[in-house]
């Protein structure tokens, strides 16, 4: 394949990908973008009402997990965008920053630059907020955050439930504390779906810097003595090579360790096993693999449910499990329509009230089980292992059961069918663990920080030991946000440019800074 005289290679066309080029491009540089999949054609896009639909559609990746013991070892079915949007043209377009804690966490653990008040201002150049501009938000940014889209009246019914179930209103959960029950903030324009393909990269696609490569899976790095000089690929025409002084992955938490692994970079020890020549020793890709986690309330109705106008959830609530907590741990999600299991069967006339928890302690990992691109990746959540995520995810069950059965219910003949009236609020551990489903949020395998299990660098987000190489998506978050993690992906991807633009200093030869 060739393109003359690039500037960068950008592996991946999600949250952070689109992002990146579009702000390279803006800055006159020369960008290739390659995208595993197709233009988001597929009209089950468009509406995000209809997100259920694009699981198991050719846009899905369709991972599994191995089987999870502490999840009742079930297989647990994760979708991946696989579409210029990557996964936020599958997602729910929650708009989410997170907690300020959550942040200054990752600030405290020697990421300088990632503290609230350092991605604050970030967050407001991204957003197009139509509650408008304030010490907090931003209205100028290139992506719409709407809170004015067409209500369903069960979602305003559930907004007054939750507090009367003792729920304390948030006005703005976006505005450093989350806590409380809040109407969800949204990635849409005109009641459709708007991502940053949308936002960012459809608006220059013509641009004579840009070429954006489509159905295209980037299977290496092109690794010669110790620098990264572009990528192996797979296309419609056959294996290529594409090359560029730089390479950003922005191909997310389960596909950017998966192209390390298979380019020889991660454990030594682990790729000998499988057959994988080791080119670069970093003990931390594929490790600390974490996600945050849902398990349904499903409740019958008697009156008709209206058809989701936008989006399939309005209302979310952050809450902690126990009160001595200084962040939320849990938020729970309100769907208005029945969001069965695989193995579920109900009504079609429903209401899901879906506890989750969004502070997990539970650690998994990614590997490959093979030298060949064809060998498939194991992906271990390692869901629910840690007992502090059962208990915070049955307390996210109940109070979802308690929500149901408040009096702003009664009109609907609210009844519930799942956990069911047969299961005890003291018999809930055995039903999350065998209903627990991931809420999409996987984070953490090739993490920044300062530590031997570091895999990029906090100021350039360089993989460490390496030239020619950056990492730049929620696989490098070193712990998961306070809620969903589109938003801080996008941050990643805003700052990632910032530092590519500034050329910040070389990465050093250590994981010690």
């Amino acid at each position: 394949m060739s393109l003359s005289e690039l500037d960068y290679i950008i592996v991946g066309a999600g949250s952070a990908g689109c992002v990146i080029a579009r702000r390279l491009i803006d800055a006159g540089l020369k960008v290739a973008i390659i995208e595993a999949g197709p233009y988001d054609t597929n009209p089950d896009i468009t509406k995000v009402c209809d997100l259920g639909k694009l699981w198991f559609s050719p846009q899905d990746w369709n991972y599994r997990t191995i089987p999870q013991p502490g999840a009742g070892n079930r297989q647990i079915h994760i979708p991946r965008g696989k579409v210029m949007g990557g996964s936020h043209a599958l997602n729910a377009t929650i708009w989410v920053r997170g907690a300020k804690q959550d942040f200054d966490t990752w600030a405290y653990l020697g990421n300088d630059g990632w503290s609230w008040d350092d991605v604050l201002p970030v967050f407001k150049g991204i957003e197009n907020f139509d509650r408008g501009a304030s010490e907090t938000r931003g209205a100028e940014g290139l992506l719409d955050v709407v809170e004015g889209y067409e209500r369903n009246p069960l979602q305003e019914d559930l907004f007054v439930a939750a507090q009367q179930a003792g729920i304390p209103k948030n006005d703005d959960y976006n505005s450093g504390d989350p806590e409380g029950v809040g109407k969800i903030q949204a990635n849409v324009r005109d009641g459709d779906r708007f991502n940053t393909w949308h936002a960012y990269l459809r608006p220059v696609a013509d641009n004579e810097n840009l070429t954006i490569i489509t159905d295209a899976v980037v299977r290496e790095l092109i690794v010669e003595e110790g620098t990264v000089h572009g990528v192996i690929l797979d296309t419609p025409q056959g294996r290529q090579e594409l090359r560029a002084p730089e390479t950003i992955v922005c191909a997310g938490a389960i596909n950017s360790p998966e192209i390390l692994l298979r380019s020889g970079i991660g454990p030594t020890e682990e790729l000998r096993e499988v057959g994988v020549e080791a080119r670069h020793h970093l003990p931390g890709v594929g490790k600390n693999l974490h996600d945050h986690l849902l398990s349904p309330v499903i409740f019958s109705t008697e009156k008709e449910i209206p058809a989701p106008a936008c989006l399939p959830a309005e209302v979310h609530v952050f809450s902690k499990s126990r009160p001595e907590l200084s962040v939320p741990d849990t938020q729970p999600l309100y769907f208005s329509i029945p969001m069965y299991n695989e193995d579920m069967t109900g009504p079609a006339s429903g209401f899901s009230l879906l506890g989750g928890i969004v502070r997990p302690a539970s650690r998994g990992e990614i590997k490959l089980t093979g030298p060949d691109h064809s060998d498939p990746i194991s992906i271990d959540l390692g869901a629910l292992s840690a007992q502090a995520d059962v208990d915070a995810l049955v307390f996210s069950v109940k109070q979802c059961r308690e929500v149901g059965r408040q009096e702003a219910m009664e009109k609907w003949g609210a009844q519930e069918i799942y956990p069911g009236p047969d299961v005890s609020d003291d018999d809930l551990e055995d039903y999350v663990r065998s209903t627990a489903v991931t809420y999409h949020h996987q984070v953490g395998t090739c993490k920044m920080g300062i530590d031997d299990r570091s895999v990029v660098d906090p100021r350039t987000l360089r993989v460490y030991g390496l030239q020619g190489v950056r990492i730049a998506d929620a696989s490098i978050m070193p712990f998961v946000p306070t809620g969903n993690t589109n938003a801080p992906s996008i941050l990643i991807g805003e700052k990632a440019a910032a530092a590519v633009l500034a050329q910040d200093s070389e990465v050093p030869e250590g994981a010690f800074v």
